[in-house]
């Protein structure tokens, strides 16, 4: 099985092309829809296997990352080191651990995402696990487009690094250009009038 990540990733249809408005709230031409290659049991078995070998020296005894487009991967990579798998989902507004999910204090937890932009969700779900009493000792992510946005000092061990433009709407020159914009990220918040919405995070 080959192991070009991007490839695969082309290959399956997870790396688009387009105008889209990210979660983040920054436009980019480039979405990447981990969802596309999730759905693929032993893709994402393999997923999980790379991503935990990164994570493996770290030794968490737990796996959590934010629902939605995180639950598999924190399965996947759970499974491959043979720990627990938690995702944390949002309540107010906020990130919780819901349906009675807990961690105990002291335990060493490894925060995994699917994508990465600027990292905001991934420093809230560190502060979830520190205000638990749990420790974070590692953060992975299949995908890091953050660039210099990363905001947490623990490192980020990704699958694959891609250096993919994004832009404030104010600069966004995909909007002067008048081009549509597609909103393909599933936070609570409302789409843009004249956008479409799509199911993932």
């Amino acid at each position: 099985m080959t192991t070009d990540w991007l490839e695969r990733f082309k290959r399956l249809g997870a790396v688009r092309e387009g105008h889209f408005l990210l979660t983040s709230g920054l436009h980019s031409p480039v979405y990447v829809q981990c969802a596309q290659i999730l759905q693929y049991p032993d893709e994402a078995a393999a997923l999980g296997l790379a991503l935990a070998a990164r994570l493996r020296d770290a030794r968490p005894q737990v796996v959590i990352g934010p629902a939605l487009g995180a639950v598999l991967v924190a399965h996947e990579v759970a499974r491959a080191l043979g720990v627990r798998a938690l995702f944390a989902e949002r309540a107010d507004g906020r990130l919780a651990l819901r349906r009675g999910f807990s961690l105990e204090r002291g335990e060493r937890v490894a925060v995994v995402e699917d994508v990465v932009t600027t990292g905001l969700t991934t420093q809230e779900l560190v502060a979830l696990v520190g205000e638990a009493g749990a420790h974070v000792v590692a953060v992975g992510a299949l995908i890091d487009r953050s660039g210099a946005r990363w905001p947490l000092e623990l490192p980020l061990r990704p699958l694959l690094t891609l250096d993919l433009p994004v832009y404030s709407a104010e600069a966004c020159p995909l909007c002067r250009d008048g081009l549509p914009v597609v909103k393909p990220g599933s936070r609570s918040a409302p789409a843009a009038p004249g956008t479409s919405q799509e199911h993932q995070r």
